[in-house]
């Protein structure tokens, strides 16, 4: 027996679940949003970088497995906002040529049904809920805009400010940053982030990161129509004798079972929990799980191919927030390689804990903290190319990543030829002998998660339609990463947003 009945449930609260319900808040419909966790606590361990990193704080405690069984703990984290509690909120508009079929060295990324038009609007719209600091025109693969940024951008101190400048002088072209927090530079005492060093990573303190739980859902949840629940895990969907809808939502709050129906659920849990409940949700009518009748639930799993290049040098670092410079100037290849290659961007500082957390085991603290104060470190982006082999898959109760490499060469050029270019503007910079480490991240590194349920026109090669609605199953969206046919090479999280709007949009529409 249902415990209630909703016009919409939305299970997540992340970048689509979050941005979804802050978008249907004001409609008058009696709307359910479910939440595993719980509001993140503010506390004083949300700026310790100890607590953060090396003691995993906020970490969830599952444990997922390779595909060939060895198990891992997955970077990812269940609260009110998901990922973007800790991520560090670079928001980019996918390019124009993104959404089109593209022509890898290892492969091919997939045509999108939509285009950059049809989300264009959507990117305006989120880049103002989320705060988006920015400077256009500055970037060569930037896409058409009708308007700039909300906000300025924000800027380089002067130790990153050197590094702009050198790499100009080189003929590159640096730009800011597209950043979701806020920051008042022009009137810091009415700027709610203060410019700290525990930003990218980590959970504010101050509230001061435009996130999905600061931005929509805290102001959703004012609405007496709205409902969240926190601490209520979605377990399985039921569907009705004919499987054309889903008829409850059995959900485990505080021990107990309940079931919820609702005349639109939407599932919004990140690409692989999403899948994940598509797939434990098997029953008669869907014996391979709920609107798969692709095969394609789970499959083209891609999470981005990610590097990271560390500068060290003899002059020391002293920039507090430093995560405010990108370049693209390799994102679609170059001269002699005509490929794409990946974006560029600099990360949030590197601290002793973190650097400890990453590195050698027993490295001595008065090496990893000279280690932080002496370096950069920059994030590499090469494109994950779809793989129907590469796939989310569950055995029992066990969570499953089947994921090969792909893309290595594109790779492996970027990281190469990042390197040659900061030898390159070594002199300009003045800092002395420089030593540069690249690291490859590893699969439990899934903030970028994406493509576990494509969508497309074809039922027969996708699992969506073009609103995001199954096509098995009428009343079945999915609202996260899980719908995109290729993975680009730069942040998803404004495309998450901007897409929650427009299919939230549809739903308005539907609900009238």
């Amino acid at each position: 027996m249902a415990d209630s009945h909703y016009d919409v449930i939305i299970v997540g609260t992340g970048a689509g679940g979050g941005t979804l319900a802050n978008l249907l808040a004001a409609s008058g419909k009696k709307i359910l949003v479910l939440e595993r966790g719980t509001f993140l606590p503010k506390e004083k361990a949300n700026w310790d970088s100890e607590q953060v990193h090396k003691k995993e704080r906020y970490l969830n405690s599952e444990v997922w497995h390779q595909k060939d069984g060895k198990p891992f703990r997955p970077l990812t984290h269940y609260y009110v906002g998901g990922n973007t509690k800790f991520y560090g909120a670079a928001l980019f508009r996918f390019r124009e040529q993104d959404f089109e079929k593209i022509i890898h060295k290892d492969g091919i990324s997939l045509e999108w049904p939509l285009k950059y038009q049809d989300f264009a609007p959507y990117y305006t719209q989120a880049e103002r809920l989320y705060e988006v600091h920015g400077q256009r025109g500055l970037d060569p693969t930037e896409p058409q805009r009708g308007e700039g940024y909300p906000f300025p951008p924000i800027s380089h101190e002067s130790f990153i400010q050197q590094i702009h400048d050198a790499l100009k002088d080189k003929g590159y072209h640096p730009f800011y940053l597209p950043l979701g927090i806020k920051l008042n530079e022009a009137n810091r005492f009415s700027s709610a982030c203060i410019r700290c060093d525990t930003c990218d990573g980590f959970p504010c303190f101050l509230n001061a990161k435009a996130d999905a739980d600061i931005n929509c859902v805290r102001p959703a949840i004012v609405y007496p129509n709205l409902t969240l629940m926190t601490n209520a895990k979605v377990l399985r969907l039921y569907t009705s004798a004919s499987g054309r809808e889903v008829t409850g939502v059995e959900t485990e709050i505080a021990g107990q079972r309940h079931i919820f129906s609702g005349d639109i659920i939407v599932v919004a849990c990140g690409a692989i929990n999403s899948a994940v409940l598509l797939l434990k949700s098997a029953n008669d009518q869907h014996p391979n799980g709920l609107a798969n009748s692709s095969h394609l639930v789970g499959r083209n799993y891609m999470a981005h191919k990610f590097a990271v290049v560390m500068a060290l040098t003899a002059k020391p670092n002293p920039t507090i927030y430093q995560k405010t410079l990108a370049i693209n100037d390799f994102y679609w290849g170059e001269k002699d390689f005509p490929y794409p290659m990946g974006s560029i961007q600099l990360l949030g500082n590197l601290n002793k804990d973190k650097i400890a957390a990453n590195g050698p085991p027993l490295m001595p603290s008065i090496l990893s903290k000279t280690v932080a104060n002496h370096s950069v470190a920059w994030l590499l982006i090469t494109e994950d190319l779809p793989n129907p082999n590469n796939r989310v898959r569950v055995q029992g109760d066990k969570i499953f990543l089947d994921y090969t490499n792909n893309n290595e060469q594109a790779f492996h050029r970027l990281i190469k030829r990042w390197n040659q270019v900061l030898k390159l503007i070594e002199q300009r910079q003045q800092t002395g002998f420089s030593l540069y480490a690249s690291t490859k991240m590893s699969l439990k590194e899934v903030s970028h998660q994406c493509g576990t349920c494509r969508f497309g026109e074809d039922p027969k090669t996708s699992v969506l339609d073009i609103n995001c609605r199954t096509h098995d199953i009428d009343n079945l969206y999915v609202v996260d990463s899980s719908f995109f046919p290729s993975s680009t090479a730069l942040n998803p999280s404004l495309t998450i947003m901007a897409n929650a709007l427009r299919v939230g949009e549809h739903l308005l529409e539907r609900l009238r």
